[in-house]
């Protein structure tokens, strides 16, 4: 009996591309077969899916990216994720009562990171224009795409809130107050318009260069027309959030022209002759590093696949991590990561004797030589306003009202030089922010991940990286290329990529099984 397949295998001699949909999936293909590497048809793939999946993601967004580059034998972190806004201060919050960052709303808006990701990308890696790259998600924006069933039932969650609150998002996704169809065909002309703006700027500097080019359409974004539009628009159309107070845009023209993407050292960690790199600590990627540390001192394959035992211990190693996540991890430019001790022998030997026979129910982290912090103890709400000193909790309107359907994705490539990208889009989607008029995009509310106690790592401070729960993974053997995987961000996401490389290691699956 033949074995029904789910995901079809499309296979190709350029390289392998996948993507949360596959017409993304497709653009990323086709710029191979112009003759475009593993880092031109992510970028081409990103952009499709900012539009293809806004609902989980936007260019408004952020996309932490992994790459493993073939030429210089190494894997690179670019960072992704724009800083907060200089006006949003702990004092900002304690003057206008706000104990929790808003998960929607503009107070939570960060500077767009995806443009200015890829630009450096491409700049550094790629080999392509930007507008080479840009030209599929344009198509797809004007032509359209049909409607699938997932964004379907996102735009019927989120119908109501676009008709009373958005009303710029309800022209594009819900016009005429009615959800569209499954297949009806969906555009987004005004998003057409702001790639082609970029566009434009690289075309009026292409005789100074490739790299000229491309730098020429991120500043198009970051300090011409596309910012001005959108510092304009969060300045003259404040909108309710979820703490129920309606404010304006914090963010500034200044904010945004003066961000830039960055290259950085990934997390990196060996295991059974595989090094594995995750993004840097202003993500929960170290996580997955921390968890293999304190595995490397078991013999998980020894305990069965799917055993009792087995899933006792990586379930009590993941408690353990994800302590530390919230003891520990924060922006490096502003936060002491102890990474040296928490992936360190000496450290996992200890922590290893915390893991007994029966489960624990408590958050229990590390100490890292200075006594474990008591923050960890309290309830996320119940520190900040402690730390801001307010005593009764912020009124919160109807449950659901400011709710969204959709939440990240994911994408990956390898061409056939062995360069690997693992990229994972998030933020800026279409429900906890207006659409901005004329650009077809919202901004990107990843804010609402700062703590408010100052003592805390991942505090807010202005021009800051919240940290994100978005994490890619690069794997190579011998500083060669292994593997790229990830899925849509989040805690629970983030154990089956654990799951799924443990499957294949520990247990000998190979990558099909280990699915």
């Amino acid at each position: 009996m033949t074995r029904f397949a789910t995901r079809p295998i499309v296979m190709g001699m350029r390289g392998v591309v996948t993507a949360g949909h596959y017409l993304a999936a497709e653009a990323g293909l086709r710029i191979m077969h112009q003759g475009g590497n593993a880092i031109d048809a992510s970028a081409a793939m990103c952009f499709c899916i900012n539009f293809l999946e806004a609902n989980s993601n936007g260019i408004g967004g952020e996309v932490p990216t992994l790459i493993y580059s073939s030429k210089d034998k190494k894997t690179y972190a670019i960072s992704g994720m724009g800083w907060s806004p200089s006006s949003l201060t702990f004092e900002w919050c304690q003057k206008n009562n706000v104990d929790m960052i808003p998960g929607d709303g503009y107070i939570p808006a960060c500077v767009p990171a995806v443009v200015d990701t890829w630009a450096l990308a491409l700049a550094r890696f790629g080999t392509m224009s930007f507008s080479q790259v840009l030209q599929p998600a344009i198509e797809l924006a004007d032509d359209g795409f049909p409607l699938y069933p997932g964004l379907h039932r996102s735009l019927l969650s989120s119908a109501s809130k676009f008709e009373n609150q958005y009303p710029t998002t309800a022209a594009i996704y819900t016009p005429g107050g009615k959800v569209p169809e499954i297949g009806s065909v969906l555009r987004n002309p005004d998003y057409a318009k702001t790639l082609r703006i970029m566009c434009r700027a690289e075309n009026g500097a292409k005789g100074r260069g490739r790299i000229a080019g491309i730098e020429a359409a991120r500043d198009a974004f970051y300090t011409g027309e596309i910012a001005e539009k959108i510092i304009d628009f969060i300045s003259d159309n404040p909108v309710e959030d979820e703490n129920g107070q309606t404010h304006k845009g914090l963010l500034s023209y200044k904010d945004i022209s003066e961000w830039n993407a960055t290259i950085e050292e990934p997390t990196s960690y060996e295991y059974k002759g595989m090094e594995i790199h995750k993004s840097p600590p202003w993500t929960q990627g170290p996580t997955f590093v921390q968890q293999l540390a304190l595995l490397d001192g078991f013999d998980v394959s020894g305990l069965g696949h799917n055993s009792a035992e087995y899933l006792h211990l990586w379930i009590e190693t993941t408690k353990l991590a994800f302590a530390d996540r919230e003891a520990y991890y924060g922006d490096p430019d502003f936060d002491d990561v102890p990474l040296d001790v928490l992936l360190s022998k000496g450290y996992n030997d200890q922590r290893r004797e915390q893991i007994s026979g029966e489960a624990s129910m408590e958050m229990i982290p590390g100490d890292v030589g200075y006594g474990v912090p008591d923050y960890v103890k309290r309830r996320v709400v119940d520190d900040n306003r402690l730390a801001l000193g307010l005593s009764a909790p912020v009124e919160m309107p109807e449950t659901g009202v400011h709710d969204h359907g959709g939440d990240t994705t994911h994408l990956d490539a390898v061409d056939f030089e062995g360069n690997m990208v693992a990229a994972t889009p998030s933020g800026g989607w279409i429900g906890t922010s207006p659409v901005i008029s004329g650009l077809g995009f919202p901004i990107g509310t990843r804010g609402q991940m700062f703590y408010l106690n100052p003592d805390r790592p991942n505090a807010l401070e202005p021009r800051k990286r919240p940290r994100a729960t978005l994490t890619p993974t690069v794997v190579t053997k011998n500083n060669k290329p292994y593997m790229v995987f990830g899925t849509p961000g989040g805690d629970r996401q983030e154990q089956w990529t654990i799951q799924f490389f443990l499957n294949h290691v520990e247990f000998g699956m190979d990558l099909q099984q280990a699915l």
